[in-house]
């Protein structure tokens, strides 16, 4: 995922369907109740796909939900379920330090590469607004 260019740009959409992106790298929470809540999805090869939550923690949660605009993790209790993505699963074994910008900047397996299947999609919560 290194190399993806850093510029980023808010694509006009409804809030609810809202995608960031850097270069070509773009992101989505997906089937949440608000834009800042639902299940992670990344855009490659065409494709929207999931994330699988082998090894994500709260380094990963804290770069995606910076990288979407919806400021901080949002503790839950119990596991948050907005239903299995479909089609690829896109990352595993995600590695975020928790001070990138991008989850591009993060180590992680190759595309498409994984041990997963849908219902270990990554999801997230996030407090919804950001501090600049």
């Amino acid at each position: 995922m290194r190399g993806v260019g850093r510029e980023w740009e808010r694509l006009t959409l409804p809030p609810d369907l809202r995608v960031f992106h850097a270069g070509l790298f773009r992101v989505r929470l997906a089937d949440g109740p608000n834009r800042c809540a639902g299940r992670l999805e990344v855009w490659h090869a065409g494709h929207w796909g999931t994330v699988c939550d082998d090894n994500w923690d709260l380094r990963d949660a804290t770069v995606a939900c910076w990288e979407l605009g919806c400021g901080k993790v949002r503790p839950r209790v119990g596991k948050t379920h907005y239903g299995p993505g479909t089609g690829p699963i896109w990352l595993d074994d995600m590695g975020c330090k928790g001070s990138e910008a991008s989850l591009s900047d993060c180590p992680s397996g190759e595309w498409g590469k994984h041990n997963c299947d849908h219902e270990e999609d990554v999801v997230l919560t996030c407090t919804g607004t950001r501090a600049w």
